[in-house]
């Protein structure tokens, strides 16, 4: 489903970038510009103008919009789904705000409830029509014309997709290409590694080769990588599943599908299996009133449990941003019964995460631990935000000059004071599950990351 287009030439985006620099507290020029470079696919660059208006016309509900489209583009579902949420509550909210929400509930397999955000949008505005995301709902569509008619699935098989095949990975990283995370890797270790090292010690004790660890923390510390560097650990197959890989419109598909992605694994052992936002697939029953999502749930468990079939071998890893979504049957022991806080990286493995970054790039001696310590709380995806604008500045002055000029510590610093740590948000909503929801002190491990007890 296309996003609305606001496209302009690389010319025009240099042009408006050098006016930005120009005037950077020209907010509407800034706003401009943002809108330009989400239109033109510049989306990680768009989200920190947004993030920098944001912090200027705390507000505005345009600017809002603004920065949950550029997380819908780049696939960050839940963070979308909080900022358009609070758009929609009010009365007067924006129809393009109702119509993100509609493309975010069926990204999501929330089909009635896309149905009725898409028609809120264009009640509010006909003008926001979206073609063919009004055939995916089957909005306006008949029995004789569509297999959905206002978002209502129908109950058959008739040539519903074959699932999906995901391809199977053997990663080149390993632990060394990680940084920090000490603590995490031995628990990796404990769990999958060593079962597959030493078996017979395992055996011995009854214990099998398999289980699932969870990882939760907040977004773009490294959970994707850790758990594509422990299959590169042991040389084994990795598969990664997104929940585009897994939820269908057609009523038990979804189920078929997921089926279909664990025998994937277990004839690929061994295998680890990696769910990234698991929140989506595994939500809780509670909070569903579908039916379907339930059953999908139920399939999930079943699969863990490997109800059918064996799944000594399959080393399941899952990563979520929300843990508090996500449904306490997945936590009990043969399931996710290791549950890991992922933290933004410490000091040591924020200059091991920069040297990564710049590593073949033309640079001075640059001194990553000075830059490190003046990027506290920044998570793995923020750090290699510095060294992209710091690349982007070199390159203007590469441009003017006509040859490469070299990354130094004065750049990488100012850098650094441009990019504001993404993980304060995350942090802000995860202290009051920690103090207020911490059931069987689940989540203490935020409380002691934030010194709280």
């Amino acid at each position: 489903m296309p996003m609305d287009s606001g496209a302009i030439s690389p010319e025009a985006l240099q042009a408006l970038r050098e006016a930005v620099r120009l005037a950077p507290d020209n907010v509407p020029l800034r706003q401009h510009f943002a809108q330009a470079l989400l239109g033109s696919g510049y989306l990680e660059e768009a989200e920190r103008e947004f993030r920098h208006l944001l912090t200027l016309a705390a507000n505005d509900e345009q600017l809002k919009l603004g920065l949950a489209s550029a997380f819908y583009q780049q696939n960050k579902n839940s963070h979308a789904l909080v900022i358009v949420e609070d758009l929609v509550k009010t009365s007067k909210s924006p129809a393009r705000a109702h119509l993100l929400h509609a493309r975010l509930a069926y990204r999501a397999g929330e089909i009635p409830l896309a149905v009725r955000a898409y028609h809120a949008a264009i009640e509010a505005d006909p003008s926001v029509a979206d073609a063919e995301l009004a055939v995916r709902l089957g909005i306006r569509a008949t029995p004789e014309t569509n297999e959905m008619v206002e978002g209502r699935v129908r109950a058959a098989w008739e040539e519903p997709g074959a699932a999906p095949g995901t391809e199977i990975e053997r990663p080149k990283i390993a632990f060394k290409d990680v940084g920090g995370m000490d603590t995490l890797k031995e628990e990796i270790r404990m769990k999958i590694i060593h079962p597959l090292t030493h078996p017979e010690l395992y055996k011995a004790y009854g214990k099998t080769i398999g289980g699932g660890i969870l990882m939760y923390g907040p977004p773009g510390c490294g959970k994707t990588y850790l758990a594509r560097a422990t299959a590169g650990e042991i040389n084994a197959s990795f598969l990664a599943v997104g929940i585009n890989e897994v939820l269908d419109m057609w009523i038990g598909q979804s189920e078929r599908n997921l089926h279909e992605l664990f025998e994937q694994a277990r004839s690929h052992k061994p295998c680890v299996l990696f769910f990234d936002e698991v929140d989506a697939l595994g939500a809780s029953r509670t909070d569903m009133r579908q039916s379907a999502g339930r059953q999908l749930i139920n399939q999930f468990l079943a699969e863990l449990d490997g109800v059918q079939s064996n799944n000594d071998g399959v080393l399941i890893l899952a990563a979520t941003n929300a843990p508090w979504h996500l449904d306490s049957a997945f936590r009990r022991p043969g399931r996710f019964d290791r549950i890991l806080f992922v933290p933004p990286p410490d000091a040591g493995a924020r200059a091991m995460i920069l040297r990564l970054q710049c590593k073949g790039k033309p640079m001075e001696e640059i001194d990553f631990e000075h830059v490190a310590k003046k990027a506290d709380s920044f998570s793995g995806a923020d750090l290699k935000s510095v060294v992209d604008v710091a690349v982007e500045a070199k390159l203007r002055e590469a441009m003017k000059a006509g040859v490469p000029r070299p990354l130094s510590t004065k750049d990488l610093l100012a850098a650094a004071g441009n990019v504001r740590a993404s993980t304060k948000e995350w942090f802000a909503t995860a202290r009051n599950y920690a103090l207020y929801s911490n059931q069987g002190g689940i989540y203490d491990d935020i409380l002691n990351y934030l010194k709280l007890k």
